[in-house]
């Protein structure tokens, strides 16, 4: 069945840097865009960053030269390269699919102290 597996989030500091991983199965990964979400406490889920299946690449204003969203087909993965974190890219980060999202998967947690 479809899958979403989302790992690499942990605490850094502000300045610091992560790389996330999101796994995917089920589908024909190569076939679509696939997005980055990030939800924070109270808040509601907003896009990050967006790959078309083609590799162009799409990023809000406030991540634009610190994050970078990349895919590797062959491995079913899609990657978000963080840099720069700030405390408010503190969030649970996740991944889906579009246009046709799936069933989401449990997120990884990012945390920037300052």
């Amino acid at each position: 069945q479809v899958q979403l597996v989302e790992s690499g989030g942990g605490l850094v500091q502000a300045g610091g840097s992560l790389r996330l991983s999101c796994a995917a199965s089920g589908f024909t990964f190569s076939s679509w865009g696939m997005s980055w979400y990030r939800q924070a406490p109270g808040k509601q889920r907003e896009v990050v960053a967006t790959i078309t299946s083609g590799g162009s690449t799409n990023y809000r204003d406030s991540v634009k030269g610190r994050f970078t969203i990349s895919r590797d087909n062959t491995k079913n993965t899609l990657y978000l390269q963080m840099n720069s974190l700030k405390p408010e890219d503190t969030a649970v980060y996740s991944c889906n699919r579009f246009p046709l999202g799936v069933a989401w998967g449990q997120g990884t947690q990012v945390t920037v102290s300052s």
